[in-house]
């Protein structure tokens, strides 16, 4: 992560929540530091370390450690739900459509991809339900990106023996579709008229591809 994303983040955070902003005690020592804390917050979340394996380096106490994660994703949470964590509205549909379109896609809401997490310390009671094609442990992440990256779907946590269609099958994205609460996308293809979006998968993906 560049360091300019990681201040922006912290800077963020801190609006929000003031566990992150340092303080000092009775004496007037300083305590721990937002760095401090949103680091070990990050380590255990991309590495999966446990709580007690970042004392050494970032000087920071394991329910201390365990604290800062829960705060941390509290406040992301609370701070980019709003812009980033939610599904399109109509005015986010009608400019993604507009934008496949000027790209030769009539109707397409974007790009959607299964993608398979290693699991480096799966239990071995679980290790066959998670391994799949890729012949080790993992866990599938399906996500719908738009062109600009923008990731505006995702669902965690199926186990890597399952293919694509059986993800998808279970995750929440026509849900509403389902329900007949959808976004109506209007579009003609060959003389054909359309009222549902779609999603570009697999090797037309190029979205999926960058991911």
């Amino acid at each position: 992560m560049r360091q300019s994303l990681f201040v922006s983040i912290l800077h963020d955070i801190q609006q929000v929540n003031e566990y992150f902003i340092q303080t000092r005690d009775a004496t007037g020592a300083p305590g721990l530091s937002g760095v401090q804390k949103m680091t070990a917050a990050f380590q255990i979340l991309q590495y999966g370390m446990p709580a007690n394996a970042v004392d050494e380096h970032i000087r920071i106490g394991e329910s201390t450690a365990i604290a800062a994660l829960n705060f941390f994703t509290r406040s992301i949470v609370a701070t980019y739900e709003v812009v980033y964590l939610r599904s399109p509205n109509e005015v986010d549909v009608a400019r993604l459509l507009q934008e496949g379109e000027q790209r030769g896609f009539l109707g397409m809401l974007g790009s959607l991809d299964c993608m398979h997490w290693h699991w480096d310390k799966c239990p071995t009671a679980q290790a066959g339900a998670h391994t799949g094609h890729y012949h080790k442990p993992t866990i599938v992440l399906k996500a719908v990106a738009s062109y600009d990256l923008w990731i505006w779907h995702a669902f965690f946590g199926m186990p890597g023996s399952l293919n694509d269609i059986t993800v998808l099958d279970r995750s929440p994205l026509f849900t509403e579709l389902t329900r007949g609460h959808a976004h109506t996308a209007n579009y003609t293809i060959n003389n054909n008229v359309y009222t549902i979006g779609y999603y570009l998968v697999d090797g037309i993906n190029p979205v999926g591809q960058r991911l």
